[in-house]
């Protein structure tokens, strides 16, 4: 390459950087156009980890702002530029409640971070097998988007989520499943020692955040039919 040419203008280093006690990958991308010999400029983080999609809406045109809950960064929001494109590298691999590793360029200003990268890895595509299903695991998500601070890294709610959405991909939605999901919520907020208090864990969890989701009542009253007629079935 002569003295003149320019250097590509994007130049990507990998890196690995150890984390306690989680791991996630680092990048460093140094962006804009580098002669040579002189010193790499722009540098962001990019950072990479497990996470399950929350929600998804509209921010402009071409692209979409999208919630996730992650094992190494606590619950996120980040812009997916071009992801509504047709060809967008994202087709296909935003959707709700979607399980993937995901790689961020944080940002400096905002709680809004980039979106660099998604592999799809559960689409937990059985949630979607029935409505009642689907409607639980959004009352799961907006529980936890409820009691959980942005960017606050807290792996054992992520691990909680996961089992959660892995039990409503091969079973059907249950009071029983729900009453586990707020007890364990609740102990992971340090709210509730079932061993040593009688108080509702949901209770519980309203009285420190102040609200649950409306969405609470009339899915308990739907599962709550849902198990009658299932034990009629059952005793025919």
């Amino acid at each position: 390459m002569s003295s003149g040419t320019r250097a590509v203008s994007v130049i990507l280093v990998g890196i690995r950087k150890e984390t306690t006690p989680l791991q996630f990958r680092t990048k460093c991308f140094c962006s804009g156009a580098v002669a040579p010999n002189r010193e790499l400029h722009n540098t962001f983080l990019v950072e990479s980890t497990p996470a399950i999609l929350l929600r998804k809406r509209k921010f402009s045109e071409t692209s979409l702002i999208v919630s996730w809950c992650t094992e190494s960064i606590g619950c996120i929001q980040t812009i997916a530029k071009g992801a509504r494109r047709p060809k967008s590298p994202f087709s296909g691999k935003l959707d709700l409640f979607f399980e993937a590793e995901i790689s961020i360029v944080r940002s400096r200003k905002s709680d809004l971070h980039t979106l660099a990268e998604v592999v799809l890895k559960n689409p937990f595509a059985g949630i979607r097998g029935t409505y009642l299903r689907t409607q639980t695991a959004g009352y799961f998500v907006e529980l936890i988007e409820i009691c959980t601070e942005r960017d606050h890294r807290d792996p054992e709610l992520y691990g909680l989520l996961r089992r959660a959405f892995g039990y409503l991909d091969v079973n059907d939605a249950s009071p029983q499943a729900v009453a586990h999901f707020e007890t364990e919520l609740a102990r992971i907020a340090g709210v509730h020692d079932v061993k040593k208090l009688k108080a509702d864990p949901a209770f519980a969890l309203g009285n420190l955040f102040g609200r649950l989701p409306i969405s609470r009542t009339p899915l308990l009253k739907t599962l709550a039919v849902e198990a009658k007629n299932r034990a009629k079935e059952k005793s025919k």
